[in-house]
This record gives C-alpha cells, sequence and structure tokens, in this order.
C-alpha cells in the first residue's frame, strides 16, 4: 500500500510531516561482561547490604580497622570518648523526665500484658542498659509498649490463665521475650530487615487505631470497678461484658478514674499544642500515681470499692534464665508470640528511631537496632523482663527535654533502680483505676485520624488495607488482624507482579518525546504503528498475562483502523525503558510475540532494553531475530523515525 497519503486530519493522528525529522540512531549495545559469580556476588550485595557497612574499612591500617569494628558493634565507643559536661548536662534532665514517665507506664503496662506489676518495672531498668551500649539512636527511649504488652497477654491467655496459673504464665512470658529477641538479633545480624518492610504504613495505621481501641476498651475493668471481666479482646465481648455485669460498677472508681483520665488528656493536649511544655505530659503520670496514691492511703479507698496494686517486692531484677522453658507443649506458643510481638516491637522502635533521627539530621542503622533491640530482649528475659523497644511517647518526651546521646537510657535506668531499691512500698496504695487511664491516655495518641485521611486521598486500596487491619483486630483478634492486613499486603504486591501495567504511547506534537495517551491527551498516534510500554519486570508470574494482553491491544488497535479505514497496522513497538529484569518464560514470550505480530502482517519492534534484559536477549536470540538494528532501538522516537523512513523507501520503490 502506498503510504505517502493525505495527513490525517483526525486528533489522535500524527501528522505526516512530523515523521520526517531527521535523526541520528543509536546502536543499542549490551552491557559489560560479568561473570556467573560476579553478578550473584552484586545480587548479593545489594539484597543484604545496600548500605555497604565495609565501605568505612577500605584503605584502613589494621588497628584503625579493629577500632572501627569495635565502634560498629558498640556504638558508645563512637560518641563517648567526646562526652561532655554539657552534654551530660541535657541527658540527665531528659534521663529523669522520662523516668517519671517510665515509672508508672511500666507498672501499667505490666498489668495490661497480665504480668506482675513489679516485671515492668524490672523491663525499664535492664533493656535501657543494654542499649545505651549497642544502639545507634540518640533519642529512642526504651522499655515495656503499650501494642507489644496487650500481643504478649492475649496470645499467652489463649492457653494459659494468669490467674489459675501464674508462674507458668511468667515462665511463657520470659521465654517469649528470649525468642522475640533472637528473632529480632537474627533478622538484623542476617540482613533480613526488608521483612518488616511488609507492614506497611496503611497496615500499621489501621492496626495501632484497632489495637489502641481494644487496649482503651480492656482498661473499662479498672476505670468502672468490674471484678468478673471477660477474658476476650474482641469489641463485642468486652463490651458484652461490661454491661451485664453493671451491678459491679463503682461509682468512687468511675469517679476518680474520670477525673485522672480527664487531667492525662488535658495534660497531653497542652504539651502537643505547646511542645516547650513537653514535661507537663511526661511529668502528669508520675503526679496522678502520686495524688491517687495519696487519697486513697489518706481516706482508706481500698475499703469503699477502689482495687489497689498491694505491695511490691522490692529489690533490683531477679536472675531468670532458669524459668526459660524449650520444651513442653507450650514451646510452640512461645516461639509463634515471640515471633509477633518480636516483629511488632521491632517495627514500632526503629520506625520511632529513624523518626527523630531524620529530625535531627543523623542516620540509624536498621539492622545495628535490630541487634540491638535483639540483644536488649534476649538479656532482658533472663533478668526477669518481657518484650521492651522504643516507645513513641516516651522518646517523644525524650526528644523535647533535650537528649543528646544514649545516656539519658542510663539515667532513666538508674532512676528505675533506686525505685526498686527503696520506693517500692509507696506503690502499695497506687489504685489500678489510675493505672487504667493511664493507659488509655497513652495510647490514644496511636489513633492517627490525620494519616487515616491522607492514605483515603492518595490510595483507595491502601485505605482498604487500613480498615481491613483496623476491623480485624477490633472484631476478631490482635495478630488475626495483623495477619489479615499483611496477607492484603502480599496480594496487593502479588496482583502488581503478576498484571502489569501496560500502556499505549502517542507522539507529544512537535518532539520526539512518546507518553500515555490516556494520560497525555495531547498526544497523537502513528498511523501504522502501535507503540506499547510495559511498565514492569516480566517473568514466569506475567508473562502468559502480557502476551494475552499485548495480543488484545493490537486486535482492538486493528479493529479501530478497520473502522476508520486507515493504513493496516506495520509495527509493534514494545518500550522496555521500565523492564528491569527478565527471566526465560519472558524470552519466551518475545518469540511468541513475534511469530503472532508476523502472522498479522506486522514486525515486533523492540526499545531500549535494559542491561540485564539486553544481555539475556542477546543469549537467546540465535538467529538474530531481535538483534537485528531494524528491530532494536535506543528511543522511541529513534524507531518510529527509521521505521517510517524505511516505509517510505518501500512505497517509493513501488510506485516506481
Amino acid at each position: 500500500m502506498d503510504m505517502d497519503m493525505e495527513p490525517n486530519t483526525s486528533n489522535n493522528m500524527q501528522p505526516q510531516t512530523c515523521l520526517e525529522i531527521a535523526m541520528e540512531v543509536h546502536r543499542v549495545v549490551p552491557p559489560p561482561h560479568k561473570t556467573t559469580l560476579k553478578k550473584l556476588q552484586t545480587r548479593l550485595k545489594e539484597t543484604f547490604f545496600p548500605d555497604d557497612p565495609l565501605r568505612q574499612f577500605k584503605g584502613q591500617p589494621t588497628g584503625k580497622k579493629w577500632i572501627l569494628a569495635a565502634q560498629y558493634v558498640f556504638p558508645i565507643l563512637q560518641w563517648g570518648p567526646n562526652y561532655s559536661l554539657k552534654l551530660f548536662k541535657s541527658d540527665i534532665v531528659s534521663g529523669l523526665t522520662i523516668a517519671s514517665l517510665a515509672i508508672p507506664q511500666g507498672i501499667s503496662y505490666a498489668k495490661l500484658a497480665s504480668l506482675p506489676p513489679i516485671v515492668g518495672l524490672y523491663s525499664s531498668f535492664v533493656p535501657p542498659l543494654v542499649y545505651a551500649v549497642l544502639g545507634s539512636s540518640r533519642d529512642l527511649a526504651v522499655g515495656p509498649v503499650s501494642i507489644a504488652s496487650l500481643i504478649l497477654g492475649s496470645m499467652l491467655t489463649q492457653e494459659v490463665s494468669p490467674a489459675n496459673d501464674p508462674a507458668l504464665f511468667l515462665q511463657l512470658a520470659f521465654t517469649t521475650t528470649f525468642f522475640a529477641g533472637v528473632f529480632q538479633a537474627s533478622l538484623g545480624f542476617l540482613r533480613l530487615g526488608f521483612i518488616i518492610d511488609f507492614l506497611s504504613k496503611a497496615t500499621l495505621i489501621g492496626f495501632m487505631a484497632g489495637a489502641a481501641i481494644i487496649v482503651s476498651l480492656q482498661q473499662l475493668k479498672s476505670l468502672l470497678g468490674i471484678t468478673h471481666f471477660t477474658k476476650k479482646m474482641g469489641l463485642v465481648p468486652v463490651l458484652s461484658s461490661v454491661f451485664h455485669n453493671i451491678k459491679e460498677w463503682s461509682w468512687q472508681t468511675i469517679l476518680m478514674g474520670f477525673c485522672f483520665l480527664v487531667f492525662l488528656l488535658v495534660a497531653r493536649h497542652v504539651s502537643m499544642r505547646r511542645p516547650k511544655l513537653f514535661w507537663v505530659s511526661a511529668g502528669a503520670p508520675l503526679v496522678s500515681v502520686i495524688l491517687s496514691t495519696l487519697l486513697v492511703f489518706a481516706f482508706k479507698a481500698q475499703k469503699h470499692g477502689i482495687s489497689i496494686i498491694g505491695k511490691l517486692q522490692e529489690g533490683l531484677n531477679p536472675p531468670s534464665w532458669n524459668m526459660l522453658q524449650f520444651h513442653g507443649s507450650h514451646l510452640g506458643l512461645s516461639i509463634k508470640t515471640g515471633l509477633v510481638t518480636g516483629i511488632i516491637s521491632l517495627t514500632e522502635g526503629i520506625a520511632v528511631g529513624r523518626t527523630f533521627a531524620a529530625l535531627k539530621n543523623y542516620k540509624v542503622d536498621g539492622n545495628k537496632e535490630m541487634m540491638a533491640i535483639g540483644v536488649m530482649n534476649m538479656v532482658g528475659s533472663s533478668t526477669s523482663c518481657y518484650v521492651t523497644t522504643g516507645a513513641f511517647s516516651r522518646s517523644a518526651v525524650n526528644h523535647n527535654a533535650g537528649a543528646k546521646t544514649a545516656v539519658s537510657n542510663l539515667v532513666m535506668s538508674i532512676t528505675v533502680m533506686v525505685t526498686l531499691l527503696f520506693l517500692m512500698p509507696l506503690f502499695q496504695y497506687t489504685p489500678n483505676v489510675v493505672l487504667g487511664a493511664i493507659i488509655v491516655s497513652a495510647v490514644v495518641g496511636l489513633i492517627d485520624i490525620p494519616a487515616a485521611y491522607q492514605i483515603w486521598k492518595i490510595d483507595k486500596f491502601d485505605f482498604l488495607v487500613m480498615l481491613c487491619a483496623f476491623f480485624g483486630v477490633i472484631f476478631i483478634s490482635v495478630q488475626d488482624g495483623l495477619a489479615i492486613a499483611v496477607g492484603i499486603s502480599i496480594f496487593k504486591i502479588l496482583m502488581q507482579i503478576t498484571r502489569p501495567k501496560t500502556v499505549m504511547l502517542g507522539n507529544i506534537p512537535g518532539t520526539d518525546i512518546y507518553r500515555d495517551v490516556q494520560h497525555y491527551k495531547e498526544s497523537m498516534k502513528i498511523p501504522g504503528f502501535l507503540i506499547l510500554s510495559v511498565e514492569a519486570p516480566i517473568n514466569f508470574a506475567n508473562s502468559t498475562y502480557l502476551n494475552e494482553r499485548i495480543l488484545r491491544w493490537i486486535e482492538d488497535y486493528e479493529a479501530e483502523e478497520y473502522l476508520k479505514k486507515q493504513s493496516g497496522l506495520r509495527f509493534v513497538i514494545l518500550d522496555m525503558s521500565a523492564v528491569s529484569a527478565i527471566d526465560t518464560s519472558g524470552i519466551s514470550l518475545f518469540k511468541e510475540l513475534k511469530k503472532a505480530v508476523e502472522k498479522k502482517g506486522a514486525e515486533l519492534v523492540l526499545v531500549n532494553p535494559l542491561g540485564e534484559v539486553m544481555e539475556k536477549l542477546q543469549k537467546s536470540d540465535e538467529a538474530g531475530d531481535f538483534t537485528r538494528p531494524d528491530c532494536l532501538f535506543l528511543t522511541v522516537g529513534e524507531a518510529i523515525a527509521m521505521l517510517s523512513a524505511t516505509i517510505k523507501g518501500q512505497s517509493s520503490n513501488y510506485v516506481v
């Protein structure tokens, strides 16, 4: 057919004059040769060592390498020699401030995990000491956290009752902490930190909000003074238990709980509105504990329906390595609970550390943090501690209080030590209702409505994932809600892999730029050319779909051309600029497509195959079908110019 037709007046067709632009055609060359061993080395390095931690050792003398290695393992050796009195003044203020928050929170979170309150204080003493030596964050304040406490308590109580068998429950809690630490440290040591990236931001926001509501509902037992309360965590059984036990409600408990909860929430609001008044919310829990304890002691409120903590054991952490259970029928439960609590606490700790590191313009090494938190929990499990990590509320207070180094954790730990040794009798009359109010005021901040609205605006599928995590936690269970959200997120990734996007490209008038015709309305199709862009790696999981989708593009194009009675399809151009990888199934796809396109009287042309793709194409193309100069181009513009000139040349020869 004569291709020298009159320019088409249709808006979606490129005028013929635009095809006559003279253009230099660049040759597509294969990447430099690399041995299989070198490729494997590069791939493993990018997978497990993307931060290249060994680069600091290059070119250094042996002595310096040993010093750098010691500083890498123990970050305290890096900043310790330069520590000054000026830094200590800031750290001691921040350390005492977070201690005032850590003591009441430690007691409260231990009760949330169905553990003796003293274990919460133990967990605020030893872990901060370990983290100060191994951790790389200057702002992270470690200790028990609400979500990990809730998960540990809820998962263990499914099989063991803390009331009927408290000794076994405590043993399982310590064993769970050990396995959580082993898992966390292993992720860091094996450079497998990318695993926690499967907990997307949407998943975490939904999960945290749902967990915050469940934690708050659990505190109704303390806030209302109910003695017979459900052991289940779901919304329905908790509310059912609350309203079926109205006769147990204590007006004295409700009044005290309401007053202190309002006080704590107002203090939190003041500190949020004016960050310089951080000490208001930081000191409010301790003030609440002191005031409520004095009130109970003065009015003998424990005789009027207000339950109290009772006598707490004095002294430092007793060793607990003899309580770790590595055999028996509950070993699977300990491993499973350790895995879940380990992932959640690790994700929270690293996220908090990176948040404050970004504010102060320094970097936190994720893998080192995993090892630090893991070792911290392994040591903690042997010293009567349960799962700990970096808490957002304490870290925010630590940051606002002006912490300069991890010494603030040491100061907090020493303060808790003094409390354990000399001040425990003072907490005997502390009412449980105040501990419930402290927990509610702390977890309210986990409900991030602005972030949820932002997700809704940006990505509706992510919003769906967030809702699944939220409602799963509320109506099913904490761990099942998290599993559902992670499952949906993985399904989304699989859909993106197995159903990659393909778009039709058109020319932007006056340029040699080609863009999506649905996105750029001014772009114009080229008569006789079907230009497609594949926007994903091609592999066995999507090659069949891509084959069917590209053939459907061709059929749609031919149907459109037939209706407009225009020239037939001459070339199918695949822009592979976004195809970063390919496997043998992808190579087979091109061979099948080439045969299918040739049956329709057209040719398949590839544009800009990247290094790995080009190399595999070259190795598989023994007949030279894909690497011929007229089948392989560097840009779409060069392909159109060259092939259009070829068509015109053929048409001129035909006329002659």
